[in-house]
């Protein structure tokens, strides 16, 4: 890990005059990457000090073993091809974990400086309601805030899920009142619940990780964590009591986040939806890999423009091709190793979000679809297991039993039309384009030529 020649960034205030104003639920990598680095940026541009993390580990005590002897400060070390960048972040002032002290989580929510209680629970962290689970812990200390008098605060989601913070909203209330109806109504008219959509990767650390940023700090960081510079942050600027300037560190703080939801389902989610089918089969192993090749990279600039940007909504002063232009260099970074294997698990479950809903406006339009569809024909034709090599490689997807053994069906001589519609009328993927009439015609040549002319030849036959 070469590092940049830059000295490496260190908290600019006093740290023990930070006050806890945030408690956080689920403190892993991606929280101390993105929420607590916007943090830090916000303490230093404002100087108010008013902004310092609780961080609450839910299950094991990993992190706050290994950084309760630090003092809970730890390195972020943001990679590109230049090198890396440090930086010490310190607004992370106190480690919990519920199962061993569930009463310092509830005392720490209910206390008088605590105004914002936000979460990285992944989407299963929405369904438990046991003791322990993020709900019951959320419920029992806002019961004990109220109970004290004491105001509401904002419940921020930060998972990566649509509107979650109405996800979050409806999870609480409905605990909250299957227990005390009178705390779901404090909740329901102080508390709020900004949906927000959030976006940065966040390598696992490993040893020689650990290594690397010893030797650049002369000390040893237990956990230190990795980051590519791209960071992204929408926010609906909805909060009941106050909450840190977040724009330092790259937030936008917007009206409504649904917009910027569906921006990066289609812009940023599917984009690296082609990149691993044809990577995959092709033998791109990685998403840098498969963006080195100049063919490529002009099919997802131009299915970006022509096919994507025109399906989303008017983002006043946001400037698209810009975005675009950071998210080529997103993907063309060589540090962060974005395995195209491993994203294309679940394809079942990404394809109707990010390329079935917008497929279906394009085509109610009349609009071409020709970008899309190879994205389709490049996914089946992932899904017959085997590279351009003859190599074969795993098809994990919940559906890959069913998708198997309609691609077994499609290896079978007969007419490539109706074989596609075969395949193509799967209604768990396609829905309501399920061997649609024009589905199937803007998708037959791209299957065709990728199993006569392969990822490259194939590449090679489109518009420049």
């Amino acid at each position: 890990m070469a590092l940049v020649n830059a000295p490496v960034e260190r908290p600019r205030y006093d740290r023990l005059k930070l006050r806890i104003g945030i408690v956080h639920l689920g403190i892993g990598a991606f929280a101390r990457a993105h929420l607590a680095v916007a943090t830090e940026a916000a303490i230093h541009a404002s100087g108010d000090l008013r902004w310092g993390i609780s961080g609450v580990s839910l299950r094991h005590p990993d992190t706050r073993d290994a950084l309760a002897p630090q003092r809970g400060m730890y390195t972020v070390a943001v990679r590109d091809g230049a090198g890396t960048r440090l930086q010490l972040i310190g607004c992370l002032r106190e480690l919990l974990v519920a199962p061993e002290d569930a009463e310092a989580v509830q005392e720490r929510i209910a206390a008088e400086d605590t105004r914002i209680v936000s979460l990285t629970v992944t989407e299963k962290g929405y369904v438990g309601d046991e003791a322990g689970s993020a709900m019951h812990t959320i419920v029992t200390g806002l019961a004990r805030r109220r109970a004290r008098g004491g105001g509401p605060v904002t419940l921020l989601s930060l998972d990566n899920l649509a509107g979650n913070g109405d996800a979050l909203r409806e999870r609480v209330l409905a605990l909250a009142r299957a227990h005390d109806a009178g705390l779901a109504d404090w909740i329901e008219a102080g508390c709020s619940f900004p949906n927000s959509m959030v976006d940065r990767i966040v390598p696992r650390t490993t040893d020689a990780d650990r290594d690397a940023v010893a030797a650049a700090l002369g000390e040893r960081d237990a956990w230190p964590v990795m980051a590519e510079p791209f960071f992204d942050w929408a926010v609906e600027d909805r909060f009941a009591a106050g909450r840190p300037d977040w724009s330092a560190g790259g937030a936008r703080f917007v009206a409504e986040a649904r917009p910027w939801e569906t921006l990066k389902l289609r812009m940023v989610n599917g984009a690296p939806s082609h990149i691993p089918y044809l990577g995959v089969v092709a033998g791109w192993r990685t998403v840098e890999a498969a963006i080195a090749h100049e063919q490529y990279a002009r099919h997802v600039q131009a299915f970006w423009r022509d096919e994507v940007e025109p399906t989303l909504a008017p983002l006043p002063g946001f400037d698209v091709a810009a975005y675009r232009a950071r998210l080529i260099e997103r993907y063309r970074n060589p540090a962060i190793g974005h395995r195209t294997l491993q994203i294309a698990m679940d394809g079942s479950q990404k394809l109707p979000p990010r390329w079935i809903a917008p497929l279906a406006e394009r085509i109610a339009r009349g609009a071409p679809i020709e970008r899309y569809a190879l994205g389709v024909a490049a996914w089946l034709h992932f899904l017959r297991g085997r590279d351009e090599r003859g190599e074969p490689y795993p098809i994990d997807d919940p559906l890959a039993g069913a998708l198997g053994q309609r691609i077994e069906e499609a290896e079978a001589p007969g007419d490539d039309t109706a074989r596609l519609r075969r395949l193509t009328g799967f209604a768990p993927v396609f829905g309501a384009l399920a061997a649609h009439p024009v589905l199937v015609a803007a998708v037959l040549p791209h299957w065709q030529s990728l199993r006569a002319r392969g990822v490259r030849g194939t590449l090679d036959t489109l518009p420049a």
